[in-house]
């Protein structure tokens, strides 16, 4: 609705009635990152009919991986890694007792500006990533920029070139299984002149290409053994046959999809607003309908569209949604301010620094 007062505030959003009750009901909040407007967003319920938002800036933020108590967060040129301390959060000195965790920066890797795109946590506390510029899957550790672990057959050799547009990544068993591509192209950026309609899923563990001609996958995500996909162009969640590389559509949306989160019989789906000055967003069918950045929530047993939330102002394109879970009032620190060094964690207690001691 038009805003007498005038301009809208940041991260101004709407959302069905339903969206905080439902999140209350599944006692977890929503975590988005927007490399568009470099922040990672909490989304929680306030009660049964508010919700409240936390933004924190991380330039670039792409994808987010959780893992019990830690939280990796992909960003420009690095990876953050970041801990929950609920000590911490009922004592935070600008807000005592308001979260029920706190996620605290812990470590950082210095990974240069490789693209990372899905990132997630495996076997052994393991952090795996998608290493988007060099096409290939690598490992997150403190001994090197990145450890290449695999790189699809029909690419040559790595280079800094975004060749197939590698994106999304499956985990089974704790070790990445699935993956998708926009392309097969062994040039630099050579999925560009087939964006739509050129896209693949490969199995890692036997380097096969079980489906193709994909409109920009994105998200791949194994629940319950089953495959399941965004498809961006056309605005589609669709769930994959591993056998036959076919897929069944079970809900289509008004807008660009990407992220995507299981919570219990429910998953929230990301969806940004297309870029109208784009040559080739311009040209897809969704394109007049994509008009808005949010998060669409489906009852995924039956396909239903059972909730919404649409930004209006701040969020234009949204790339992972998370679902933290048994917490439904996170608060996450960035390394902006200075409060973040104040928040110190032994094994056995924790301590809020005073400024300046």
């Amino acid at each position: 609705m038009p805003n007498p007062k005038g301009p809208l505030p940041p991260f101004s959003c709407q959302y069905t009635p339903n969206v905080p009750e439902l999140l209350q009901q599944l006692q977890c909040s929503l975590a988005i990152s927007t490399y568009q407007a470099g922040k990672v967003v909490f989304l929680s319920p306030k009660d049964d009919q508010t919700l409240v938002q936390l933004p924190r800036t991380f330039e670039k933020a792409m994808g987010i991986a959780l893992h019990k108590d830690k939280m990796a967060i992909a960003k420009l040129d690095e990876i953050l890694v970041l801990s929950n301390s609920p000590q911490l959060a009922a004592f935070y000195p600008k807000q005592p007792n308001t979260y029920d965790a706190l996620y605290m920066p812990r470590a950082t890797y210095y990974t240069g500006q490789i693209d990372v795109h899905d990132l997630d946590y495996g076997k052994d506390d393991r952090l795996f990533a998608v290493n988007t510029s060099f096409s290939c899957l690598i490992e997150i550790d403190d001994n090197y920029s990145f450890t290449p672990i695999w790189t699809p057959p029909f690419i040559s050799h790595l280079a800094s070139e975004d060749r197939c547009h590698l994106n999304g990544m499956a985990l089974q068993d704790g070790l990445p299984k699935y993956v998708s591509a926009f392309n097969q192209g062994d040039s630099p950026q050579s999925w560009r002149e087939v964006v739509t309609t050129h896209g693949i899923l490969m199995d890692v563990t036997s380097n096969e290409i079980f489906a193709t001609d994909l409109p920009m996958p994105h998200s791949p995500r194994l629940f319950d053994g089953e495959l399941y996909l965004l498809l961006s162009a056309t605005g589609e969640f669709v769930r994959v046959d591993l056998q036959t590389g076919k897929y069944v559509v079970i809900r289509r949306l008004d807008g660009f999809v990407r992220g995507l989160a299981r919570h219990g019989d429910y998953v929230f789906i990301g969806l940004s607003r297309l870029r109208r000055n784009s040559s080739t967003f311009a040209k897809l069918d969704i394109a007049q309908k994509a008009r808005e950045a949010g998060i669409s929530i489906l009852h995924l047993p039956t396909g239903a569209l059972v909730g919404e939330i649409k930004y209006q102002t701040s969020v234009e394109e949204i790339y992972d949604v998370q679902v933290i879970p048994n917490h439904i009032r996170p608060g996450i620190l960035n390394t902006q301010r200075p409060e973040y060094k104040q928040g110190l964690t032994t094994p056995e207690t924790t301590y809020w620094a005073k400024p300046g001691a």
